[in-house]
Order: structure tokens, then C-alpha cells, then sequence
């Protein structure tokens, strides 16, 4: 009894948070493909193809494919394209599947672009209805939506974890509203269910010129778009509750309202309706309608903006990002966190998007063609998943993702035709984040080429020093290094040998730390390694700590150095206050062999340390305890 009310709780949950975006495409997504794909006049065969195919892209895309099937490449629970990087980053065959690591951040990129231009449509879309309540007065809504933005945004800061409890049970009305609303207009017109058979949407796209039904398949791709949330949000709900929330809530509301919407067209032939979903809400229930809808478009983008500070986290984890300021809202809740420049680089975004767009039919151009991409991609990711995985046969795993990458690049290739009208807008969105990304990774691996270039001493050598040193700095030294020694012939960091050449003494206790971030959510057991290189007593010791976080994980060092001094572990007292940690503060300056390109990356990676925290502000030292900096000159190649 316990476990189902868990169940239903979770499932709830799900609905609430991760159904708002594809629960809200019914605002627009059927009204621009009758309205704004090209078609030249509405007949019942046209009626009947365009809602069986919004009907069966839903069925195969989101209920086969990512309800079914993608639900399965879960990485330790969590899901989402990081989740799909991780996963395929340590394949013993990680040169075959490169092409598509690469992808995945090129996919990570579009994700952000659709976190700006969600927002701007879901929200303009429900507001539209205004043009059906208040003739005439179009011009009220460009405003209004913009308000509704600026206080979406704003109220960013204080996290949604206090009005996330309404989250679930508004959209559960919304989709039950949504529900009623076809069914309503399905008993009036019952011809409209004939759109359940695939055949009138296939002999719609084979009867007309192909830019013509290329064109409709652009629009199709509203209707799926947010249906990659199944997945993202993977981690937070479990694959159970987002399944029974799809097919036994979500699913059948947009079918029926997909259904209901075709209906009101054959009712009504002829017709071309300003706002195809409005236009069928009864006058008396319009109002009501509209404040509903808008509330459901700022849950569903509270949801994707959220959704894009978590992204970005992880990116920041997995070493792909600039370490971004994260502010976490909920203490209790640690997922729930705040990111000020990706909130307001969203928003600006989202507001220049409604002002030069101005509707969401003109909007719509832009929308889909990211979400597209990130399709495909994830399709040709869950190739390899399949057979590394799943133990799945290469035939097997070919028979099954084979026809689904076929068709999510049937729908990139027909939402590409839109790239001039508003399709550049995510695409340029997330090139810049892919290559942001690409140079940040290049920057730190190159950043660490050059440490290990540095001639310093050996682990021995180090070992000897300190034995025959008469004079010791008592104040426990810690040392935030890029790699931790672990042998006697590994060489010691260059930060100690810049702080021996330049003072000529030891610490009495010297503790070497790096941090690894695994490509895994979350590491179990094995947190920390410690490595004795000397411990004498009354002379004090040199150890070496090498910690581990993983990319779902919040790392605090200095909390966990705490915890190791307490139980005795290694040699600091437990008042933080008595440590002092050191850090190099690097001077980077380029090599004369670098190339010109190379030379534009190294300028844009100087750029992206500049609003990139510290990596010991960003690993929680130097709250209690001191640092002391040390100026590094460090040659990229």
C-alpha cells in the first residue's frame, strides 16, 4: 500500500515537471501545421493526414522511443545526454564512438538554445488567446508576455522548491481540461478518428511535392518537442513513474486533444482560424481557459529553465564548462540551485526572441529544429548503448535504431528548411555553447600538459628534504594540485618545487590533494585514496589525497578534509582555521608554435577563466581556512 502511494506520489511529480513543455504544444503545434506549413487549402483528406501524423510521431517518437525504449540507458539512475556521454566515454572502443562524444556536446549546446526559445513561445502562445477574448487588441500581448518573463525570470534566485508543490496539480487539470476539450469536439465530429490509421498521414506526404511535405514534417516536430525531458529528467522521478504518468495521463490528453482540434477543422471547412486551439474553447470558458494556459507555459518553462541550470552543472563536473557561481536554493534539496548568468543570458534571450519574433507563429520557425538535433543525436548514441549495454546483437540493435535515426533525420532534415526564417537562432546558440565547451576542454588539458612539463623533484627526493630539514613552517599545509604523486619516482608537483625554490623550507605536514571527476553521476565507496609517503613522529608527514566526485555530486573538499581529520586519518586538526591551503594562480602565456586557430582558442579560454570561479572557490576551500596564492607562468602549446 506504502509502495503504490510512493508511486503515485513519483507519478505525480513526473507530470507536473516533466510533461509542461510537450503538454503545451497543443497551443500551437497543430494550428501550424494546418495554418503555417505551406498547405494551400484545408480538405478532409489534408485534415485527416496532418493530425495522423502529430498522432503518430507522437506514437513512435515519445511513446516507443523514449517511453519505451531510451528510458532503459539509465547511467547509476540518472539520464540525459551527460548521462549518454559518461556512459560511452570509457567504451573500449571510444574511437568509433568519438563522433558521437562530440555530438552529444554539440547536442548539449542545442539544449540551451531550446531553453531560450521555449519560454518565448510557450508563454506568447498562451497569451495569444487574448486576440480570441479581445478582438483588436493584439498589442497587449507582446507587452504582457514580456512581463511575464521579466517576473519569470526574476523570481529565479529563490528557487522553486516553495511553488513547486502546485506545480502537479495545475498541469494535472490542464491535461485533463486539454482531454475534455477534444473529446468534446470528437463526439460532434467522429470522422476525425479515421487519423488514428498511419495510412492518411503517409498518403498525405507522399500526394504532395516534397518541400511541400518536408515543410509539414518541420511542423509535425512541434508536437514532440519536450518529449527529450522523459529522459532528462530520468534522474529525479525513475523510469516507472514517468511511464505511467505518459500512458496513463499525458499520451491519451494530447491524443484526444489532437483528435478534437482535427475535429473542429472538418466541422468547420474553409476556415482559417487565428488561434486553432482557442477558437474551439466555449466563450464562457475562454477566460478561464487562457489564465490556465499561461500557467501551464510558465510551469513548463520553470521546469526547462531548471532543467538548463542542471545541464550546465553537470557540464561544469564533467570538466566541459567554466565553473560557474552555482547557488543552491534548498538546503535540504540539493539539486535545486541557481545559476545568475545562465538565468539572465536566458532571459535576454527569450525577451529578444519575442520582440524581433513578435508571435508564435512566427516563432515557430525558429522552434524544433534544435530539438531535432538533439533527436538524432540520441538516437545514434543508443546504437553503441544498445549493443555495449544491453548485450543487444548488432543486427538486433541495427533492425531497431536503424529506422528511428532514419526518421529523427527525416525531421531534422525537414525542420532545417526553416534555418533562414528563424531555424539559425538555436543553431547559432548552440555552436557558441559547443564551442565554449570544446575550449574550455582544450584549455585545461592543455593547461595540465604544460604542469607536467615542468621539471620538479621526485617523491624521493621530496622524502630526503624533509628528513634532513632542521627548520619546519608549523601551519599544516595543503597543496591543490592537478594530479596526486602516488609512487616514490612520481615527481612532485610544480607548485612545491615553486614554493621550495622560492622560500627553501618545508612544511612540517604537507598534504598533496587533487580532485577527480569520473565520468560516472555519483561515486559509491572509494571517495578518497591516501597515500603515506612519510609519517615520523615529532617530525610530521607527507601524504597524498586523491578524491573523487561524481558528475551529479556537489564537491566540497574542505568539508570532506574535515571529516578525514576527525577520524584521524590524516595529520590536520580539526579547526579548520589552523590549515593553510595553497594554490598557483597561473600566468598562462602562449607558445610561439601555436597556430593561428589554436591562438583564437587560447585567447577565448583566457576569456572564459575571467568569469570562471577559482578552482578552490569552486571546490569550497578557502571558506574557513587560508590560502596563499603563488603566481605561475605556464607555456600552452
Amino acid at each position: 500500500m506504502a509502495e503504490n502511494r510512493k508511486l503515485a506520489v513519483a507519478t505525480l511529480g513526473a507530470i507536473g515537471i516533466v510533461y509542461g513543455n510537450i503538454g503545451t504544444s497543443p497551443l500551437y503545434a497543430l494550428h501550424q501545421i494546418f495554418f503555417g506549413s505551406g498547405l494551400q487549402a484545408l480538405t478532409p483528406d489534408s485534415v485527416l493526414g496532418g493530425t495522423s501524423l502529430a498522432i503518430w510521431a507522437l506514437t513512435l517518437i515519445v511513446a516507443f522511443k523514449y517511453a519505451l525504449l531510451v528510458l532503459r540507458a539509465d547511467n547509476d539512475g540518472e539520464g540525459g545526454l551527460f548521462a549518454l556521454y559518461s556512459l560511452l566515454y570509457g567504451n573500449a572502443r571510444q574511437s568509433r564512438t568519438r563522433p558521437i562524444l562530440i555530438a552529444l556536446i554539440l547536442g548539449a549546446g542545442l539544449l540551451i538554445g531550446d531553453g531560450m526559445i521555449s519560454p518565448a513561445i510557450s508563454v506568447l502562445a498562451a497569451v495569444e488567446g487574448l486576440d480570441i477574448a479581445l478582438p483588436g487588441q493584439s498589442e497587449l500581448v507582446t507587452p504582457i508576455t514580456l512581463a511575464l518573463l521579466t517576473l519569470l525570470f526574476a523570481l529565479q534566485s529563490v528557487g522553486s522548491g516553495k511553488i513547486s508543490k502546485i506545480f502537479s496539480p495545475v498541469l494535472l487539470l490542464w491535461f485533463l481540461s486539454i482531454a475534455l476539450l477534444g473529446l468534446r469536439q470528437i463526439m460532434t465530429t467522429p470522422e476525425i478518428l479515421q487519423a488514428l490509421n498511419p495510412w492518411y498521414g503517409l498518403q498525405f506526404l507522399l500526394q504532395r511535392h516534397w518541400h511541400a511535405s518536408l515543410m509539414t514534417l518541420g511542423a509535425v516536430m512541434l508536437c514532440v518537442t519536450g518529449g527529450e525531458a522523459l529522459y532528462a529528467d530520468l534522474g529525479h522521478f525513475g523510469a516507472r513513474p514517468i511511464r505511467l504518468g505518459w500512458f496513463s495521463v499525458v499520451f491519451p490528453a494530447l491524443l484526444l486533444n489532437y483528435l478534437g482540434q482535427g475535429a473542429f477543422v472538418l466541422a468547420h471547412p474553409g476556415q482559417n482560424w487565428p488561434n486553432l486551439f482557442f477558437s474551439m474553447v466555449p466563450p464562457p470558458l475562454l477566460y478561464p481557459m487562457i489564465i490556465l494556459a499561461t500557467l501551464s507555459t510558465i510551469i513548463a518553462s520553470q521546469a526547462l529553465i531548471t532543467g538548463t541550470f542542471s545541464l550546465l552543472s553537470q557540464a561544469v563536473r564533467l570538466g566541459l564548462f567554466p565553473r560557474l557561481r552555482i547557488v543552491h536554493t534548498d538546503i535540504e534539496h540539493t539539486g535545486q540551485i541557481y545559476i545568475s548568468f545562465v538565468n539572465w543570458s536566458l532571459y535576454l534571450g527569450s525577451i529578444t526572441l519575442v520582440v524581433v519574433f513578435g508571435s508564435s507563429h512566427n516563432l515557430a520557425a525558429a522552434y524544433g529544429l534544435a530539438v531535432a538535433g538533439v533527436m538524432l543525436i540520441t538516437s545514434c548514441a543508443m546504437l553503441p548503448i544498445a549493443q555495449e549495454h544491453w548485450q543487444w546483437t548488432r543486427a538486433r540493435a541495427r533492425l531497431v535504431w536503424v529506422p528511428i535515426t532514419a526518421v529523427n533525420g527525416a525531421f531534422l532534415g525537414a525542420s532545417s528548411l526553416k534555418f533562414l526564417e528563424g531555424g539559425y537562432v538555436p543553431i547559432s546558440i548552440g555552436l557558441v555553447v559547443f564551442i565554449v565547451m570544446v575550449t574550455w576542454q582544450w584549455g585545461r588539458q592543455a593547461t595540465s600538459a604544460a604542469y607536467s612539463r615542468k621539471h620538479t623533484m621526485n617523491m624521493t627526493e621530496l622524502i630526503e628534504l624533509h628528513r634532513q630539514s632542521r627548520h619546519f613552517v608549523e601551519r599544516n599545509a595543503i597543496l591543490m594540485i592537478p594530479r596526486a604523486p602516488h609512487r616514490l619516482h612520481d615527481h612532485t608537483p610544480a607548485l612545491l618545487q615553486l614554493i621550495w625554490d622560492r622560500y627553501g623550507i618545508l612544511p612540517r605536514n604537507l598534504i598533496f590533494v587533487t580532485v577527480n571527476h569520473p565520468k560516472v553521476p555519483y561515486v559509491h565507496g572509494n571517495r578518497y585514496q591516501i597515500t603515506v609517503f612519510e609519517q615520523t613522529p615529532g617530525r610530521g608527514s607527507i601524504l597524498s589525497v586523491n578524491v573523487s566526485f561524481g558528475f551529479m555530486e556537489e564537491p566540497n573538499v574542505e568539508n570532506l578534509l574535515e571529516e578525514m581529520a576527525q577520524q584521524k586519518e590524516i595529520a590536520l586538526p580539526t579547526d579548520r582555521r589552523h590549515w593553510i591551503v595553497h594554490v598557483a594562480v597561473e600566468n598562462l602565456l602562449p607558445s610561439r608554435t601555436l597556430g593561428r586557430t589554436k591562438r583564437m582558442g587560447f585567447r577565448l579560454f583566457q576569456f572564459l577563466r575571467t568569469v570562471s570561479q577559482p578552482t578552490y572557490y569552486y571546490y569550497g576551500m578557502g571558506v574557513y581556512v587560508q590560502l596563499s596564492s603563488e603566481i605561475m607562468p605556464v607555456h600552452l602549446r
